[in-house]
């Protein structure tokens, strides 16, 4: 009995030596999947997302071999009005802690529960050949210490064309663009009259890009750094379009418009 008594604590220290050795020590980025909307007209856009597969260059591989890892949209009810998603508001996808490399692509995955409401009607939206990965190229460095932020704009604007006006028949060929929030800066400001919600771009050089006003007016960008034309289309033949011209941004920063007020013709 003596002999067990000083056996027994010695393998426990051991096990416990065994286990710490175990743990996974080497360093680590975190990385957030975050899904924001460039809205369309429609009352809202119901899309059910499965997640998204990360394609990966982890550092301590030799030949640049390429590894995916898919991480699923953890909520049960994975059918998501993305059409809330915007003004400066965003879906957690997914977060994943992640070994130091580099993420060259990520592919958001689709389900086939897609729908479409207008004036409390429902509409199915299918996606084209039954396809369901949508794929964007990334270059991403992960250092160490690091969050990340991947923002996946989904434009509804572009993926939902008309065809038929009576009954009312729609093609929906998702049009995604993935990028780092790292190293952005972020514009923000508000329209009225709010009910317009006209379309607002951001202007630098020969690229553009565009988002809708919420229901409040108001509007939000990540962007490069630089300076950019910011044209208000009011969409509304009763309002005139406006332009700000050598709009600042900023990394790390936000910029704070002061409010645009569209004036009648």
């Amino acid at each position: 009995m003596i002999k067990i008594k000083h056996l027994l604590p010695l393998a426990l220290f051991s096990a416990f030596l065994w286990s710490c050795q175990d743990l996974d020590s080497s360093p680590k980025a975190l990385v957030n999947i975050l899904l924001i909307d460039a809205p369309a007209k429609w009352d809202s856009v119901v899309v059910e997302i499965q997640g998204v597969e990360l394609e990966f260059v982890p550092n301590s591989r030799q030949g640049g071999d390429v590894q995916r890892i898919f991480l699923p949209y953890e909520l049960g009810n994975k059918q998501v009005d993305i059409s809330r998603f915007v003004g400066g508001r965003s879906l957690s996808v997914a977060r994943n802690e992640m070994q130091l490399g580099v993420i060259t692509g990520i592919t958001l995955r689709l389900g086939t529960g897609n729908s479409l409401y207008l004036n409390k009607e429902k509409f199915p939206l299918e996606l084209p050949d039954g396809k369901i990965d949508y794929f964007q190229s990334l270059n991403i460095d992960l250092e160490q210490g690091i969050s990340y932020d991947i923002v996946l704009d989904f434009d509804l604007g572009k993926s939902i064309q008309v065809t038929g006006a009576n009954p009312l028949a729609l093609k929906f060929n998702p049009t995604v663009r993935a990028f780092s929030g790292f190293g952005k800066g972020e514009l923000t400001g508000t329209t009225s009259p709010a009910e317009i919600r006209p379309v607002i771009y951001a202007i630098n050089k020969t690229d553009s890009i565009s988002t809708h006003t919420n229901s409040s007016g108001n509007f939000f960008f990540r962007l490069e750094p630089g300076n950019y034309t910011i044209f208000i289309d009011p969409k509304d033949t009763r309002y005139n379009t406006d332009t700000l011209f050598n709009v600042a941004v900023e990394v790390g920063k936000k910029t704070l418009l002061e409010r645009i007020s569209l004036t009648r013709k």
